[in-house]
């Protein structure tokens, strides 16, 4: 598939509209910015996490996007810094009400990744 002609700017104004315009802006800038995310925090799965909630606020926003000086690529970056900065500072809201109780970090592991997805896919039971 041709690759869209239209610059960044272009793309984000007309996703306000077209969905096929924020795809093409996301192709352009989802690697960059999980690598932004990849280089600061400690797992992939929290890098993806962070990536997926950028993108959600970009295209939230795009209905407020108004193109200036800086390049239409730099909002995205603005965004995840924003994320990233909220996301430190829940961590250590969460670190510290765990270390208030005395409470060891949970870490789920393959199996137990496994146990939960087969719970979560289990029927619920009816009351």
């Amino acid at each position: 598939m041709a690759a869209d002609a239209r610059s960044d700017a272009e793309l984000l104004i007309a996703s306000r509209s077209d969905p096929s315009a924020f795809g093409e802006f996301y192709e352009r800038h989802v690697g960059r910015i999980l690598v932004f995310f990849r280089a600061r925090v400690g797992s992939p799965e929290a890098a993806l996490d962070l990536t997926a909630e950028t993108f959600a606020a970009v295209l939230g926003g795009v209905g407020r996007y108004e193109p200036g000086e800086a390049p239409a690529a730099s909002w995205p970056f603005g965004i995840a810094r924003n994320k990233l900065s909220a996301a430190i500072r829940e961590a250590q809201v969460q670190d510290r009400a765990r270390r208030a109780m005395a409470m060891q970090p949970i870490e789920v592991d393959d199996e137990g990744v496994q146990l939960i997805e087969q719970r979560a896919s289990a029927p619920a039971l009816e009351m």
